[in-house]
């Protein structure tokens, strides 16, 4: 895999635009070890460029608890998708990407306010764990900070910016790791980079900074054009106008736009983006809710043709234990953010099943039933592991038709 580095795939991604190609990329949520195998399979048949962006409470050393998909830490995660690579046959393009790295970014850590300096030596030592482990895209994403009442000032984002990159390319350099590409900002929609004044400021402030210690530019400045994720729904007002000046003002500063919480967006706006030549997007949670439905859908399959005393519990179990995780919260609008489980009726219930499904496919007690249900559906002649794949493949398959990535993998090695 990886003929080029992500740096120069996006170099060569600009060249062909110029020429007059059109697409945008699109950076999928590592939700579990089945959407891995699902992504790649895909990427194998649509020639398209993989880019796997992990969160730290999603993948991390083990040292701060590792990740909630297959308790992996960096290396295990590059293992997992090497393995599936070579399941599937996949030899093109797969990055893996850091997706808000950096200080109080594990839940964790923001709700036990660990200190300032704690926080950003946690934060870099993750971040060279991430280098070691062959990580291609590191997002840096200072603009938490659990002692600070309302948003991080834009000053304050912009130094602990400037002091992460640095710091990493010293360590990068110093351990002679192979060059990789750098995401900064955040999609964050109170303060922050929700105006164009205030994202151009930030832009030409950061590149200047970074050009004056002799640093490498981002490939990608992160925007707000509108997007929201809550429940299983976009509840964001998407703005094309705010979307193509970002796109334009990124690009004046030598960076591409890249956009975060596109889940859930209808056909009709994703069809404008490879128009508006904006430059990228992160989906995440709903390639989770896709699979956990697959499981819902297979579940109920087991339901009409297995006699009750060979069925599973797959479906008390993921109950079970999201509601437990309590990450529904998130996701939650209104008073339900602060409501005990008891407060929960069927229909809240059945919603966080939905949503935070993905959360409890590790657990002893959910494999061990969704391995019951797996065997129950192909004793009736179905493979039920292909069916969730070809469910996770249609999701993202969506994406990429609609960001003209069909054999976009060709297209860039040609260039």
């Amino acid at each position: 895999m990886n003929a080029i580095t992500i740096t120069e795939m996006f170099a060569r991604a600009k060249k062909i635009k110029a020429n007059g190609d059109k697409f945008s990329l699109l950076g999928i949520g590592p939700m579990s070890k089945t959407l891995i195998e699902a992504v790649l399979a895909l990427g194998a048949e649509k020639d398209f460029p993989i880019m796997l962006i992990a969160s730290r409470n999603q993948i991390d050393s083990d040292i701060y608890g590792g990740g909630y998909v297959c308790n992996f830490d960096q290396k295990r995660f590059k293992a997992c998708v090497d393995e599936m690579a070579a399941k599937v046959g996949f030899d093109g393009l797969c990055y893996l990407c850091r997706d808000h790295g950096g200080p109080w970014q594990r839940d964790e850590e923001r709700s036990g306010k660990l200190p300032v300096e704690e926080a950003m030596r946690i934060a870099k030592e993750s971040y060279v764990a991430d280098m070691e482990a062959g990580f291609d895209l590191l997002h840096i994403d200072p603009t938490k900070d659990p002692h600070v009442e309302g948003v991080v000032s834009l000053d304050v984002v912009l130094d602990r910016t400037v002091e992460l990159i640095e710091y990493l390319e010293g360590v990068r350099k110093e351990k002679n790791l192979p060059e990789i590409g750098y995401e900064v900002g955040t999609e964050e929609t109170s303060g922050g980079l929700t105006s164009i004044e205030a994202f151009e400021d930030f832009a030409k402030k950061l590149t200047d900074a970074l050009s004056e210690k002799g640093l490498p530019l981002p490939l990608f400045i992160v925007g707000q054009t509108g997007t929201l994720t809550r429940l299983t729904q976009n509840v964001g007002q998407y703005n094309t106008a705010e979307a193509i000046a970002l796109t334009k003002s990124a690009n004046k500063f030598g960076m591409g736009l890249k956009e975060h919480n596109g889940d859930y967006l209808s056909n009709a706006i994703l069809l404008e983006h490879p128009a508006m030549q904006l430059d990228a997007m992160n989906v995440a949670p709903e390639f989770g809710v896709v699979e956990t439905m697959a499981y819902l859908e297979l579940i109920e399959l087991e339901r009409k043709f297995i006699a009750e005393e060979k069925r599973s519990d797959a479906l008390a179990a993921i109950e079970k234990y999201a509601v437990a995780s309590g990450r529904w919260r998130k996701w939650m609008v209104g008073e339900l953010r602060n409501a005990t489980a008891e407060q929960l009726d069927r229909e809240n219930i059945d919603l966080i099943v939905r949503m935070c499904g993905h959360y409890t496919y590790e657990i002893e007690d959910v494999k061990k039933e969704l391995a019951v249900l797996f065997a129950n559906i192909d004793s009736i002649g179905l493979n039920a592991h292909e069916y969730v794949i070809k469910r996770i493949k249609d999701s993202i398959d969506r994406y990429i038709f609609c960001f003209n990535n069909y054999g976009l993998t060709s297209r860039i090695m040609n260039a």
